[in-house]
């Protein structure tokens, strides 16, 4: 199964760390892949070293320019499935196939792992009913999708997967001693971009609480974005300088999980009231007074991972979706009903 993949994001997030996952798993297990990616993106400097890399990324979401040099290496390399990983990747690949004169034109698999609304723009819909099929990362997207007018049989859910041997393998980061914080000082973690739905100000808010009782304990919060000026004021207002950090962009996310006492994801899709505050700020001063705990719930997290979110896994459900819709080749969709041509 020759299958070619497509993200244009120039940040690293975690979908991208999807990208190399797939690409590689499938690689290690005899598949032939391809990657396009931003030519100045960080996905492509990760994945320079033994990936057959094109770089190429729409400078808008309708770059024809961009789409016709797709059109022409898919004419030229003739992949079994395209696979499109982010928004604007799918904008240039449906165009990219529209512009193609094959006969037989490959079919389009786009993923899906935000819990957004499709916009209800024209340029929106055209995009995604030229979709053949969406792999969803949660079974609560693959349903809004439905919801949103998606037919039920051109979206699947598989869950995302995890590179356990590496996690394994990679050593744990020295936050004590890199951010000078106190020896035995226990340390809360958050990675996550600095945007309004991951909701770091809603930790921050817990922080406040959880020092009272636990008045160590360190909150390291790890990413950049639009919201770092705001978090920064809001923890000068609660007087919290000294228990928590903005440790901006990391590289090393793995080595941080592992030097994480307790590991929080403040992530939301609506507003979240005081009372979960507390119950976030409880559960934490829980964790932070009770090490072995602590110790059963890893184990418990690593047992699941191993049964449910492993990348073997992941990489089967994805050939599954694969050979399934290579059996019908693309077909173009213009029409407002979502009926194909």
């Amino acid at each position: 199964m020759f299958s070619l993949h497509i993200d244009t994001a120039r940040t690293w997030r975690g979908g991208q760390n999807q990208v190399l996952v797939t690409v590689l798993g499938l690689r290690g297990l005899g598949h032939r892949t391809m990657l396009v990616a931003h030519p100045g993106g960080e996905l492509r400097q990760r994945a320079k070293e033994g990936l057959d890399l094109i770089p190429l990324a729409p400078k808008t979401e309708m770059d024809l320019s961009a789409a016709w040099r797709l059109s022409r290496l898919l004419k030229q390399l003739k992949p079994d499935i395209v696979h499109a990983h982010d928004p604007h990747g799918v904008a240039m690949a449906g165009l990219a196939l529209s512009m193609s004169t094959q006969l037989a034109k490959p079919p389009l698999v786009a993923s899906r792992r935000v819990d957004f609304h499709l916009r209800n723009a024209a340029l929106s819909r055209w995009k995604y009913r030229q979709v053949d099929c969406f792999v969803c990362a949660s079974e609560a997207i693959r349903q809004m999708l439905v919801a949103d007018g998606v037919p039920a049989a051109r979206t699947v859910t598989v869950h995302e997967g995890i590179d356990l041997e590496r996690v394994e393998a990679t050593p744990r980061a020295s936050l004590h001693e890199e951010l000078f914080l106190p020896h035995q000082a226990p340390i809360v973690g958050n990675v996550a971009a600095l945007v309004p739905h991951k909701g770091q100000r809603h930790l921050i808010e817990s922080a406040a609480l959880v020092v009272r009782k636990v008045p160590d304990a360190r909150f390291v919060i790890a990413g950049e974005g639009e919201l770092r000026p705001a978090l920064e004021r809001q923890i000068k207002e609660h007087r919290l300088e000294k228990h928590v950090l903005l440790a901006g962009f990391r590289p090393d996310v793995l080595s941080l999980h592992k030097a994480f006492d307790i590991f929080v994801m403040s992530s939301i899709t609506e507003g979240l009231g005081t009372s979960l505050l507390d119950a976030m700020a409880a559960a934490i001063v829980r964790l932070l007074k009770d090490s072995d705990l602590r110790g059963r719930m890893g184990y418990a997290g690593l047992a699941r991972a191993r049964e449910l979110f492993s990348a073997e896994r992941m990489l089967k459900e994805t050939l599954k979706v694969y050979k399934r819709v290579a059996l019908r080749p693309h077909v173009e969709d213009d029409q407002e009903s979502g009926v194909r041509r």
